[in-house]
């Protein structure tokens, strides 16, 4: 055997192997404060991060799932290895060399499975590689060539051929050490009539790797006009290779994905080259399956997703009806999202690949460029399917658009979608609009409707009121309007603390309705420069203003008096000693969210704009987007600093 590995090694491996690093090649962490980062738990799906980890002292843990330890437990439990095998596998990273006891230890004996099935693939990939160069991987080469690609690109992307022979990746990797059976359970060989055979022959091939840069599968193109077999062939599922999770190129893409806060989502190996060359280097593409909820998670955690809604996932799928339809089954997936998700379509219906060939780098980021939020699209391509010049094509149009719009979860998107709706169609009346979408959506779910299209008995759906609890129904979940909620108990609680700053707030500053209504009459009753230090008689001065107010706002049946009360006595969620400093950021970071809402609806109208055409209005646009952009900047920093 190999025996147990030296203690005083193992020591080493951790010491070299800085625990921020190692997790931050699965996941993107962000400061926490106090020394500490945080992301988003690989171990379990969450909305917020968790996971928290502490360089200094080399420990994670997380509060979600409450899974914790150092470096070699991390790797252990993300890679499902044994203890030997992930020190084994952090003493590679680092340029150890392991000594073992009770001596005898020769490398490449006795390893886990896990690791021998990754080094015959690093092995198979390197054997690809050297055989593109080969004369009988001529067509392979055209077939890089005339989709753009020249040598250094392929040797970057570790394309490579597969001679069209029935062993000869087998006879190499056997002549290496690797034993047939491991061939076959790595998909790297099937099992033929006379032993074992090569999985993938006269094919162009495409190592996949996962997101630490390890080999743990290949997808193979035909070449050949003899290959009777699938245009694509991919690498079965095996012990390293879980196609519902794996996405081709996110070990390029993955520090770019989060340094940009971008994924893009593209069909093919060779559009992941097409856009990285060109200069979109967030691309990524499913292995020979869709996309599904694995791959989500993924990018979820790549790009600390949660609800800042700074993040972008684009979708590209060719113009044809396939790719619409692809298109609209993301859509099922795409609330599954907390960041912004969009479609990138080209009309024409060519695909990145194709693109770059026929139109240059620039074709392709301005096909990114050109994203459209993906509720549109998915509503856009339904009321293309309808004759929009007749009453009765717009209606038949509103009855199939209505299940989308009413299946939008958050209910400030769901109210602008109705409003594009009723435009779209030109009816001019959100009432009948919003009525209509009520009784299809009625029908579909099965379920009646009570007041304002909610579900009866429900909060799901209609516009937000209260909850049987009192606190604003979405706010419990939403960092935002938790942020909102904080800013209105500072000047229920702490009114000297925010001053005239809070007073110059605009409603348009909340999203919940009761955080409106609260922040009116606070501005009724004076303002929080008319609330002093705070205390018991502000609190009274609002619950009057409150009780003479009389009818709810908008007959939104909001109470107000139970809601000053609830904001009076809720706990803040900093110390005392930092309260001052808090309030300071907290103005600072609800301004910075609702300069970011701001910022996403010139961009919007940006997008709507021709830059030729329409030049004045692009560039007034423009120079408010650069505008809003700096004071994002400077209210970060504020809020950084406070």
């Amino acid at each position: 055997m190999a025996g147990r590995i030296r203690d005083e090694d193992i020591a080493l491996v951790r010491e070299r192997s800085p625990l921020a690093d190692v997790v931050g090649e699965h996941i993107q962490l962000r400061n926490a404060g106090g020394g500490n980062l945080k992301g988003l738990c690989p171990f379990h799906d969450e909305k917020s991060p968790s996971f928290n980890v502490t360089p200094a002292r080399g420990y994670y843990y997380c509060f979600g799932c409450a899974e914790g330890g150092d470096v070699i437990t991390f790797v252990r439990k993300i890679e499902n290895l044994t203890f030997g095998e992930a020190v084994e596998r952090l003493a590679r990273r680092a340029g150890i060399q392991l000594r073992y006891e009770q001596g005898g230890y020769v490398p490449g004996r006795e390893q886990g499975e896990r690791r021998r099935l990754i080094e015959a693939h690093r092995a198979a990939a390197e054997f690809y590689a050297a055989r593109l160069a080969a004369p009988d991987a001529a067509p392979g080469r055209r077939f890089l060539s005339e989709r753009g690609f020249e040598r250094v690109d392929a040797e970057h992307f570790g394309v490579g051929y597969a001679p069209a022979e029935w062993e000869a990746l087998t006879r190499h990797l056997v002549a290496r050490g690797f034993t047939p059976q491991e061939l076959i359970k790595g998909g790297l060989a099937r099992e033929g009539r006379r032993g074992p055979v090569d999985r993938f022959r006269g094919r162009l091939v495409w190592p996949i790797r996962d997101i630490t840069g390890d080999v743990i599968g290949f997808g193979a193109r035909k070449l050949l006009d003899s290959d009777d077999g699938p245009k694509y062939l991919n690498t079965p599922e095996t012990p390293i290779y879980h196609k519902s999770s794996v996405l081709y190129g996110v070990d390029l893409a993955k520090r770019e994905i989060a340094r940009r806060s971008q994924a893009v989502v593209v069909e093919g190996y060779t559009d992941v080259m097409a856009c990285h060359l060109a200069g979109v280097p967030t691309a990524v593409a499913t292995c020979g399956t869709s996309f599904g909820e694995e791959h989500i998670k993924v990018l979820r955690r790549l790009l600390l997703d949660q609800a800042e809604f700074r993040g972008e996932v684009i979708f590209t799928f060719d113009g044809d009806s396939a790719g619409q339809k692809a298109a609209l089954r993301a859509f099922q997936d795409e609330q599954k999202f907390v960041t912004q998700t969009f479609v990138a379509v080209q009309p024409d219906g060519l695909d990145p690949c194709d693109l770059r060939v026929k139109q240059g780098d620039a074709a392709v980021r301005d096909l990114i460029a050109r994203r459209e939020p993906l509720f549109a699209f998915a509503i856009r391509s339904v009321l293309a399917q309808y004759d929009l010049n007749t009453n009765e094509g717009r209606l038949g149009a509103l009855d199939a658009a209505a299940p989308i719009v009413a299946g939008i979860k958050d209910p400030g998107l769901r109210k602008t979608y109705v409003v594009d709706l009723d435009r779209w169609l030109g009816f001019m009346d959100e009432r009948f609009v919003i009525r209509r979408i009520q009784q299809v959506a009625g029908r579909t779910t099965g379920r009646p409707q009570g007041r304002a299209g909610r579900p009866a008995g429900g909060t799901d759906g209609g516009p937000v009121t209260r909850t049987q609890r009192g606190a604003p129904a979405g706010a419990a979940h939403d960092p935002a309007a938790r942020l909102e909620a904080e800013a209105l108990k500072l000047a229920v609680q702490r009114p000297a603390l925010l001053g005239p700053e809070f007073d110059a707030l605009g409603p348009d500053t909340f999203t919940v309705p009761e955080h409106i209504a609260l922040h009116g009459l606070i501005t009724a009753a004076g303002g929080t420069v008319a609330g002093g230090p705070g205390g018991r008689e502000w609190v009274d001065h609002l619950l009057a203003h409150a009780s003479s107010a009389g009818a709810s706002p908008e007959g939104t049946e909001i109470d107000l008096q139970a809601l000053v009360t609830r904001f009076a006595v809720e706990a803040l969620r900093a110390d005392v000693s930092v309260e001052e400093r808090y309030g300071a950021a907290v103005l600072a970071k609800i301004q910075e969210i609702a300069v970011g809402r701001a910022i996403n609806q010139v961009k919007s109208r940006l997008q709507r704009l021709n830059p030729v055409e329409e030049q004045q209005d692009y560039n007034r646009l423009f120079g408010e987007l650069v505008a809003l952009e700096q004071q994002r900047r400077v209210l970060r920093e504020r809020a950084a600093g406070a």
